[in-house]
């Protein structure tokens, strides 16, 4: 069981019914998912990484648009370390109680993942998450201001004046 406030209520049935999109758009880039039922208390409910890919229970998905985050981390993980990721990829991390570099890469990349799916971006940053940060997120995002985003560059995944278009979508 999970130790998220709304982890009683159900998905909103608008943001589950993109779920096919996304595990579509995420087999066609490279990240695997699979749906399964989740017996293991995951930090998200109803999705887990392991091995470098995503579990998804739908009946304890809460937010739908938490597997493109999620999956934004597998994404700007270096692919040789990319397979070795389970469970919350940030415990242990030195900035794992503030937002560290990998946090804000992982919000772009599923912002620009969302675009291309397209989900309105409201479903990945839903009120509940991003430490009641989401709209200032999606201000930002809708005033082309991408907080990381030299980051992602860097990373190899994107250009400044192509954002959010990816020339990439899994760091090599």
């Amino acid at each position: 069981m999970s130790n998220h406030p709304a982890a009683s209520l159900p998905a909103d049935a608008a943001a589950l019914a993109y779920l096919p999109a996304m595990r579509q758009f995420l087999a066609e880039i490279g990240i695997p998912t699979q749906e399964v039922e989740l017996s293991v208390e995951t930090f998200l409910p109803g999705i887990l990484i392991e091995n470098g890919g995503l579990l998804i229970d739908p009946a304890k998905l809460l937010y739908p648009g938490d597997i493109l985050h999620e999956a934004g981390h597998l994404a700007v993980t270096p692919a040789a370390e990319r397979a070795q990721l389970a469970g919350n990829v940030m415990a242990g991390k030195p900035d794992q109680n503030g937002i560290d570099g990998e946090e804000i890469v992982a919000m772009l990349w599923s912002y620009a993942a969302s675009e291309v799916i397209g989900m309105p971006p409201e479903i990945v940053f839903h009120p509940d998450g991003y430490r009641n940060a989401s709209n200032w997120i999606l201000n930002n995002f809708r005033q082309g201001i991408y907080p990381g985003l030299p980051l992602l560059v860097w990373m190899g995944l994107t250009t400044t004046e192509g954002f959010p278009k990816m020339t990439r979508w899994l760091r090599e």
